[in-house]
């Protein structure tokens, strides 16, 4: 799509848009940038949260269920060819954020020994990939490896553990597996 019509799509002049970004990338790295600052105040609350074993899965549920509704989010947060110093600048915002969440997580026991921040970066591909492969046949998919993911999560003291949605039939399972296609190599 062309700023042009980004512009008509919404409802705004071209020049306006023109004025404002000097091409399509530098839109999308701003409407990235915005989101990122949403997703960085969310942390802030889930950090503050009294609750740290709820404050670390209910950031992570959302954190997810954007990742698996917004293709475009996905590529940008996961990207590295878009917007690189932007990109890298906002999870170096995030990522000591993750990192207090987890050890407040740890000091309350909610968090088994060995979990560390990075292992949440990780789920979060995860997710963008369960969601890619699922698609529009099964788009809550995503939700039921979070469940399983949060369930290893947890420590001895273990919380009660989050609901688990069902696995895919063997329809489901089928045109699940008939949308996959290799990565392609640059």
């Amino acid at each position: 799509m062309t700023l042009d019509e980004i512009a008509r799509h919404a409802g705004l002049g071209v020049g306006t848009v023109y004025r404002r970004f000097p091409d399509r990338e530098a839109l999308v790295e701003a409407l990235f940038e915005q989101r990122m600052d949403e997703q960085v105040v969310r942390m802030r609350a889930a950090v503050e949260d009294p609750d740290p074993w709820r404050g670390l899965t209910e950031l992570i549920t959302d954190m997810c269920e954007e990742l698996a509704e917004d293709r475009g989010m996905r590529q940008m947060m996961l990207s590295s060819e878009y917007g690189v110093n932007r990109v890298a600048a906002l999870r170096a915002q995030i990522y000591p954020l993750v990192a207090e969440l987890v050890a407040r997580t740890h000091a309350a026991g909610g968090l088994r020994e060995n979990f560390a921040a990075s292992d949440l970066l990780m789920l979060l591909l995860m997710i963008a990939a369960v969601a890619d492969f699922a698609g529009d046949q099964t788009p809550n998919l995503w939700r039921r490896y979070l469940a399983l993911f949060v369930d290893g999560m947890r420590s001895g003291t273990r919380p009660p553990p989050m609901q688990v949605p069902d696995p895919l039939d063997d329809h489901q399972l089928a045109a699940a597996m008939s949308r996959w296609r290799p990565a392609r190599n640059a």
